[in-house]
């Protein structure tokens, strides 16, 4: 018996000893990253100077000198020459169609009056066939010098729009993409024209609202669901257009150091598409998809097949339910518990029932999916909160265990920021709509709702929640520079004010780093494979020309993304950098 223990220890022993042999065989990078400045945004928040890479995985971390025992013969070195290394940035919240279309569309984002807008539709105009349609999006009429203009509540009117574009249907979405300007040829495809006054409350639309002069006469602005009766009539974009959107957008993440995208609500032929680009080996950005709650009948096909978790590849993954609970605050669509400031009597509106909100969050419950609302308003956010928690408390689980989310918490009530942490929902914020937004909202807010409950990240992450942050591309530009500049400075994009609004709530640059890597994983339950850079987790690497967590604060924007590096392997580099 005694033999047969020792040579069942020894033949233990053995394959102890082997085992570790293959181990240590296996530990040859296949690329090596050093010199540089590398923050792993672990918990430890530590930073190194070398990254070792194996296969898809990393392998070490460390100084220059620690890494040099992974390199061999055909280990592919890369001097970093002191650039900034962090984990891959991940696209917190952003609509990746959409960010494609908008590469291939007018792209407005930068127009700065009407007229401007007018002078692109002229150009495309001269470029179309009769009768093709022109798209586009971007504008925003806060953003623009409104003083020679023909407003109506809060909004330019058509006429120049039509008069430049007579045989042509022209719709352009807002910049937010809770409203659309249409010319007078979309509206007579549509059947929208004048009506009588005393006949308005015949133009009510459920969730969504023509803007009319005071004559009955539609201005050309659809607000919410009013969009889908111009939208409706645009001809249906062919697969081919289609692929080539996902392409250009997959190439924008790249070009932008973004390694993982969250898509904030897609169809049945966006995602056939996204699983199609996975099988034929095409999908070079991770991708987190939730699954548009527009079309009932396909989530109860969701509900059948139960969640997509990629847990081999980690490309593409499909767990989460996007609800649609009000509008956005340039289009007044965002719904307030107090009535808007510069629109009397107005507060918003729900664009979804509360009662589908809450049959939704004990669905995706009981069928093992994320529920994920977009909320902008204090109203919207308070009463999402309360639909959460009621489902929650039915199906006795605990909110931190199930990660629901709110997307965008823009504006909340002083009461309900604590719930956020308190209940273990996540708020999926975009920084950069401070930046952009926060010089006109406070005409919508008024001063003291904006200082006590609007872009509370600083106020929101006191409470144990964790924020996400993002772009909500095409609403803005991917860029993630900007919402790292916007998350540690609250400033404008152009530097204002000085100091920044409401400072206190301003993040660390810990934080922002965080907000786009190991807390955008967490938001998609995937913080133990990416996020971060440890040992063990995929090798998915941002690299930028500058120190962004060092450099004074207006160099940030001014940096460039070097290169982005997905799955081990160099994805995009920019020739510019050296």
């Amino acid at each position: 018996m005694n033999v047969i223990i020792k040579s069942g220890f020894k033949f233990l022993l053995a394959i102890i000893i082997l085992t570790g042999c293959i181990g240590k065989e296996q530990q040859i990078a296949d690329l090596v990253f050093q010199n540089g400045i590398v923050y792993t945004a672990d918990s430890a928040n530590t930073t190194a100077q070398a990254v070792a890479v194996a296969g898809d995985r990393i392998i070490g971390i460390g100084t220059s000198d620690d890494i040099q025992k992974f390199i061999a013969d055909n280990t592919k070195v890369i001097d970093l020459k002191g650039k900034t290394l962090t984990p891959g940035f991940i696209e917190g919240h952003g609509h990746i169609m959409g960010l494609g279309f908008n590469e291939m569309n007018l792209d407005l984002m930068n127009v700065k009056s009407y007229d401007e807008l007018v002078q692109k539709v002229a150009e495309a105009v001269a470029k179309a066939e009769p009768g093709q349609w022109i798209l586009g999006r971007g504008w925003h009429q806060s953003k623009w010098n409104n003083e020679n203009e023909t407003m109506v509540k809060g909004f330019q009117t058509h006429e120049k729009l039509s008069a430049v574009s007579p045989n042509n249907p022209v719709f352009l979405r807002h910049a937010s993409g809770h409203a659309g300007f249409a010319n007078a040829k979309a509206m007579e495809i549509s059947g929208v024209g004048p009506m009588a006054k005393e006949s308005l409350e015949a133009s009510e639309v459920v969730g969504g609202e023509i803007i009319r002069d005071e004559l009955g006469n539609p201005t050309g602005i659809f607000n919410e669901r009013a969009q889908e009766l111009i939208a409706k009539n645009i001809p249906e974009t062919t697969e081919e257009m289609g692929s080539h959107a996902f392409d250009l957008a997959l190439e924008a993440c790249l070009r932008n150091g973004i390694t993982s995208f969250t898509d904030a609500g897609s169809g049945s032929t966006a995602i056939n598409r996204f699983e199609r680009y996975k099988k034929e080996g095409k999908l070079s950005v991770r991708l987190d998809v939730m699954i548009s709650s527009d079309d009932p009948a396909y989530l109860e096909e969701w509900y059948k097949r139960g969640p997509e978790i990629d847990s081999v590849d980690h490309l593409l993954s499909i767990r989460s339910i996007k609800l649609y609970c009000d509008g956005a605050l340039g289009s007044r669509g965002a719904w307030l518990l107090e009535e808007y400031t510069d629109r009397p009597g107005h507060f918003g509106m729900p664009t979804t029932p509360m009662e589908y909100v809450l049959k939704t969050s004990e669905n995706g419950l009981k069928y093992g999916f994320q529920v994920c609302s977009h909320a902008i308003g204090d109203r919207a956010n308070r009463e999402v909160l309360d639909r959460y928690e009621k489902a929650f408390k039915e199906a006795g689980v605990d909110g931190h265990d199930v990660r629901f989310r709110i997307e965008h918490a823009q504006h909340i009530d002083p009461a309900d920021i604590p719930r956020f942490g308190e209940m273990g929902v996540i708020p999926a914020m975009q920084a950069i709509h401070l930046s952009s937004d926060r010089p006109w909202a406070i005409d919508r807010l008024g001063e003291q709702r904006i200082k006590e409950g609007a872009y509370m990240w600083q106020s929101l992450i006191k409470t144990g929640a964790v924020v996400v942050n993002g772009t909500d591309v095409p609403v803005e530009s991917i860029n993630p520079l900007a919402s790292f500049y916007a998350s540690v400075s609250r400033k404008t994009l152009e530097g204002t004010p000085e100091g920044g609004y409401e400072p206190a709530e301003k993040m660390t640059r810990e934080q922002a780093l965080k907000s786009y890597t190991w807390n955008a994983a967490y938001g998609t339950f995937q913080e133990n494979v990416k996020g971060s850079i440890e040992i063990g987790k995929l090798a998915d690497f941002t690299i930028f020309s500058k120190d962004i967590m060092t450099i004074p604060e207006n160099d940030i924007l001014n940096t460039k993304i070097a290169m982005t590096i997905v799955d081990g392997k160099i994805a995009y580099k920019n020739e510019e950098v050296e």
